[in-house]
């Protein structure tokens, strides 16, 4: 039998450049494990919440390595990203 999968925050230090305009934009994600990972493309930015991990923000939809993220940048001025984790 699968065991269900739940997601959680997992927060994350993020490279950001900042526009001319003040516009935020991430560059690369380290993850917990000190990878890090660049970021090829932003494909939207708007606010949103985390339907899978709670939370509400700026939602980044990014390209990293041709798969598509959601990174999130919450009122706190901490980033996150949704993990999977057995239940």
């Amino acid at each position: 039998m699968m065991e269900e999968q739940k997601s959680c925050k997992v927060y994350v230090d993020v490279g950001v450049e900042f526009t001319a305009e003040g516009k935020m934009r991430p560059s690369w994600i380290r993850w917990t494990d000190g990878h890090v990972f660049q970021i090829d493309r932003i494909k939207q930015i708007c606010r949103a919440a985390s339907r899978k991990a709670g939370g509400v923000g700026l939602r980044y939809t990014v390209i990293i390595s041709g798969q598509e993220s959601q990174l999130y940048y919450e009122e706190n001025y901490k980033w996150f990203v949704e993990a999977k984790h057995p239940q």
